[in-house]
């Protein structure tokens, strides 16, 4: 099953289990905005995603832009094998977040096009990445990078309305920058080379191959994708809201470490500029 199979069908699931029901003391952008900084400050509500109300249809124009996107993660799950019937299988397996109340992404901007009679939408800027760890129910900590940078979402038609669909890949790059520093002072572009004393050893020596991902420090950017679907529209406030199902890969920890598949579900929040 590629991406945006996982994409669909865990949309329909995340329908199914009422992730798309707004929450009891759900709060809307007009209602957020008239809140000061100390009204909002250790409340939890800088972390959610307004909800929009009600079941309308905006059509944008050429020339309009997406803005104010807010991506809010509810459920987070990593990829594992699994042992089962004297076999392993790979599933993914319910995790829970380790990071505070600062793993929304906000403020997200880009351009709305029209390909073939159907709405497109390029991400362009905004806080469109937060570093965010998980832990697995055996007590491994797995960090990645949650982001959309440099998303292209295609649509299934030329207007914003309940069923609406769009979805696309964005990149995912690197959890560590370039500056980063191990334990041992090892780089990306700064630092030692290689780890000093006897398991520094040169290259092409014994023992070498061993530590060539831990010395050879890379900036990996991978691939992502992201499904959503439209469940409220407000015209009125140009305002859309809905469901969002995305994979990407984890940390690499500059190439010395395998990826795994996380896999997250919750909602979305966006207006027509």
């Amino acid at each position: 099953m590629n991406l945006k199979q996982i994409g669909q069908v865990a949309i329909a699931g995340a329908v199914a289990v009422g992730v798309a029901a707004a929450p009891a003391q759900a709060i809307t952008k007009s209602q957020l905005n008239e809140l000061s900084y100390l009204q909002v400050k250790g409340t939890g509500l800088a972390n959610r995603c307004p909800e929009v109300i009600g079941e309308d249809t905006i059509t944008p124009k050429g020339g309009q832009r997406l803005v104010d996107m807010c991506i809010e993660p509810k459920a987070f799950a990593i990829e594992e094998e699994v042992g089962k019937g004297g076999r392993t299988e790979k599933k993914f397996v319910n995790s829970k977040v380790m990071t505070r109340q600062t793993y929304t992404l906000d403020g997200i901007e880009g351009d709305l096009s029209n390909s073939g009679g159907n709405i497109v939408f390029t991400e362009k800027e905004g806080i469109d990445y937060a570093a965010t760890t998980l832990q697995l129910p055996g007590g491994e900590r797995v960090p990645f990078l949650f982001t959309v940078k440099d998303l292209v979402a295609k649509g299934n038609g030329n207007a914003f309305k309940p069923g609406f669909q769009m979805g696309g890949e964005f990149s995912t790059p690197s959890y560590r920058t370039g500056l980063f520093l191990d334990p041992k002072g090892r780089g990306g572009t700064t630092g030692y080379d290689m780890a000093i004393a006897l398991p520094g050893l040169q290259s092409g020596e014994e023992g070498d191959d061993a530590l060539f991902a831990e010395n050879n420090k890379v900036f990996d950017v991978t691939s992502g994708r992201i499904e959503m679907e439209v469940n409220k529209v407000n015209a009125a406030e140009s305002e859309i809201g809905g469901v969002y199902v995305a994979t990407q890969l984890s940390d690499t920890d500059m190439g010395s470490k395998v990826p795994k598949k996380v896999l997250t579900k919750g909602i979305f929040y966006a207006r027509v500029q």
